[in-house]
């Protein structure tokens, strides 16, 4: 099949919900994120292979898969919708109002330190968009938890995601002055071990301090929170690693003190923060809107 000979009566809407089941990876996945019935998605999809006189996806208990033929036909599908929905947003988004819930993720400390403290200023630029927060330690389903986007720190794994980069947050080893006026300053990594570390008990990769010499390190302090883990910092229990993004003001302000800096190292994956999302999913306009609003407030 060298070109896609579509026929006029397959709608836009039958072909967004194929998409659908591409971007979501089956009937169901695409139902749930679209809150609509299964059924509704497979007519669609029949009557769209109906259309065109050919197989376009391949079945199977656990998933479905492009056919040869289906590819070429997505891809070329893909850009003509684009184009459509380019020219509808060029003739539409004067004057356009956002409203609806946007469900919004991150873990705790971010939400914190970088989202919570703009969540006013967002609601009187966009004051029918209803905004919910929800913080979680761990990485979650967007489907499953009904998130529209979500705020990732550290290198991203899943694919099947569009994002966003809001930008870097650099890692540094801290202790309060306290602390250290009680128990001395480490001059480097080996004397570490000298020290009470506080570390994570959920995530032990966060336990692989970015410091020269040393691999995972072994807290004697441990928490589920990075916030909690601030805290204990802050309140002279131990030395920590935790990201700029919330204890940069704390190091300037001089509550914590930036240990052993020549021998910590830059540019880690555990640095980048993204924003994913779903792009084709119908609060798109509601996420560039925040993400946009959010990025240029962001003190990483």
């Amino acid at each position: 099949m060298n070109e896609v000979n579509l026929n006029l009566k397959t709608r836009s809407d039958d072909l967004e919900l194929l998409l659908a089941v591409i971007e979501f990876g089956g009937f169901s996945a695409a139902a749930d994120a679209l809150n609509i019935q299964v059924a509704r998605i497979s007519r669609s999809v029949t009557k769209i292979e109906k259309d065109i006189g050919t197989a376009i996806l391949i079945r199977t208990t656990r998933r479905v898969m492009l056919t040869d033929e289906g590819k070429k036909f997505i891809d070329a599908v893909s850009i003509g919708l684009q184009h459509i929905k380019n020219a509808e947003a060029d003739i539409t988004a004067q004057g356009e109002i956002l409203q609806g819930k946007l469900r919004i993720d991150a873990v705790s400390p971010f939400i914190f330190h970088q989202i919570a403290p703009h969540i006013n200023v967002f609601n009187k630029a966009y004051p029918n968009i209803e905004i919910e927060l929800n913080s979680n330690e761990g990485i979650v389903d967007l489907i499953e938890k009904r998130t529209d986007v979500a705020i990732r720190i550290g290198k991203l794994e899943d694919s099947t995601l569009h994002a966003k980069i809001l930008g870097k947050s650099s890692l540094f080893i801290v202790a309060s002055p306290q602390y250290i006026e009680q128990n001395g300053l480490p001059k480097n990594p080996t004397e570490l071990k000298n020290h009470t570390l506080i570390g994570f008990s959920n995530i032990k990769a966060l336990n692989k301090w970015p410091i020269r010499g040393v691999d995972t390190i072994t807290p004697t302090i441990t928490a589920s929170n990075g916030e909690t883990i601030r805290q204990l910092a802050l309140s002279g229990s131990g030395i920590t690693c935790l990201s700029g993004f919330m204890v940069k003001q704390d190091i300037e302000s001089g509550k914590l003190i930036s240990l052993i800096n020549s021998y910590t190292i830059q540019g880690t994956d555990r640095e980048l923060v993204n924003a994913v999302y779903y792009k084709s999913s119908a609060a798109s306009k509601k996420v560039k809107a925040f993400i946009d609003f959010i990025k240029p407030k962001l003190t990483l």
